[in-house]
């Protein structure tokens, strides 16, 4: 039995590196390098493209959580993290080029994954599992609105710009990690009231790179800055630059930008929490305002790119399967999960779901009191009026909000081991 996995992203090989390694084959469909994406940068499959974090590693936060849920199921990304991990305090954040150079020897070095380079525009014969990601082909996405007579939808993403650490001014800035964490990770840059309020000014009138054939529809939990800006002077004084827990000599700035570790050596850092949609010379103009960064020299500036995914409560099942034929899935972005830490997630749980099917085993299909089976159960069945792609949060968790997180992941982890155990019964 060859099993068809269409797309080498986080899903994809995270499916890919499971099923392989359980005996079956694998034909891994890939379209880089013979056809570029537009917000890639490299042909490493499970490249990070938006940032190089992975969100807490604390387990009474929802992402976390979801990490140690996945780490037990046999991740092949948390393999990756774990060789690829730079300072971050509480985060996980990773080196994007060790990260995902991990994880495509990982694939390319298994016996039973066979690659082919290949866009693909048609959906195979057989099991079929389509991890295509955000950035899917107009082509293949049309026919899987044929197949299922639905609707694509899409929002925009956006990532943020990486400086060269010798560029900044470090007579401007300070290390400190916020809510003394107990590391300095975090290279702060504080500014005054006068300074913030011109960066304001001049961040909502910088010119914008055209958005071309897609409407103009975002991602709340990634909001380009210059958005989260034009909805109040105050807006990012209380979100992204918050200068809470960042005191410097006793002192509060009145906003600070936070630089994140981009690489393990430490010579690139990224702008956190700045996605933009600006053009490169505007990110250039406005992002030098910042204290410390007037001569910054950027590795890469910040871009945007459409994200599509499927509407998964009229088209898919609790399992990833489609209704209207349940030989082919839809894991990853593509799906409706929002995230690093969801997309791989939610391959991987597909991979556990088909190599069930074709043993043959009768299975319990993981519990809704795990973050990955609460967010599985959001997407397949929540309201047909209200479905929104969705991170990882304990909101999906029936009244994990009103408990003690501990008991929570607790409850989880346990899920997650019985539901593991189905694997050698």
């Amino acid at each position: 039995m060859i099993i068809n996995i269409i797309g080498a992203g986080l899903a994809g090989c995270e499916a890919s590196n499971f099923l392989a390694n359980h005996g079956f084959k694998v034909r891994l469909y890939e379209k880089r390098p013979l056809h570029k994406s537009e917000a890639h940068h490299t042909d490493l499959f499970g490249e990070l493209v938006c940032s190089n974090s992975l969100k807490s590693k604390k387990l009474d936060n929802a992402c976390g959580l979801l990490k140690e849920e996945i780490r037990l199921m046999g991740s092949l990304m948390m393999e990756a993290s774990e060789v690829s991990e730079v300072n971050a305090g509480d985060s996980l954040a990773v080196d994007r080029e060790v990260f995902a150079k991990y994880i495509t020897n990982k694939i390319k070095s298994n016996p039973n994954i066979e690659i082919i380079y290949e866009d693909v525009k048609d959906i195979k014969e057989g099991i079929t599992l389509i991890t295509t990601g955000p950035l899917t082909s107009k082509e293949l996405l049309d026919e899987i609105s044929k197949l299922t007579n639905q609707q694509i939808y899409s929002f925009f993403d956006a990532s943020a710009p990486i400086v060269y650490k010798n560029s900044i001014d470090f007579s401007k800035v300070y290390y400190k990690s916020r809510y003394e964490q107990g590391d300095d990770s975090y290279i702060n840059c504080p500014m005054n009231k006068e300074e913030y309020e011109h960066f304001i000014k001049e961040l909502l009138n910088a010119k914008k790179a055209l958005l071309h054939e897609f409407d103009k529809q975002y991602f709340e939990g990634c909001l380009p800055i210059e958005v989260m800006a034009s909805r109040g002077i105050d807006t990012l004084k209380y979100g992204p630059l918050k200068p809470k827990g960042l005191e410097i000599n006793g002192v509060t700035p009145y906003a600070v930008v936070q630089l994140r570790q981009d690489d393990l050596i430490g010579d690139f850092y990224n702008l956190v929490g700045f996605q933009t949609n600006l053009t490169y010379p505007e990110q250039k103009r406005v992002f030098s305002l910042i204290p410390g960064l007037e001569n910054a020299k950027f590795v890469r500036y910040g871009l945007m790119h459409r994200n599509s995914y499927v509407f998964a409560p009229k088209v898919l099942n609790d399992d990833y399967s489609l209704k209207i034929n349940d030989n082919i899935y839809i894991a990853g972005q593509l799906s409706g999960v929002e995230g690093y830490v969801e997309s791989a997630a939610s391959g991987l749980l597909a991979a556990y779901y088909i190599y069930f099917k074709l043993k043959g085993i009768e299975y319990n299909k993981i519990s809704f009191n795990t973050v990955l089976g609460a967010l599985t159960r959001y997407i397949s069945h929540t309201g047909l009026n209200s479905f929104a792609p969705m991170n990882a949060n304990y909101g999906l968790i029936y009244r994990a909000n009103s408990m003690d997180k501990k008991v929570v992941a607790d409850r989880s982890l346990l899920e997650v081991k019985k539901f593991i155990k189905q694997i050698n019964e």
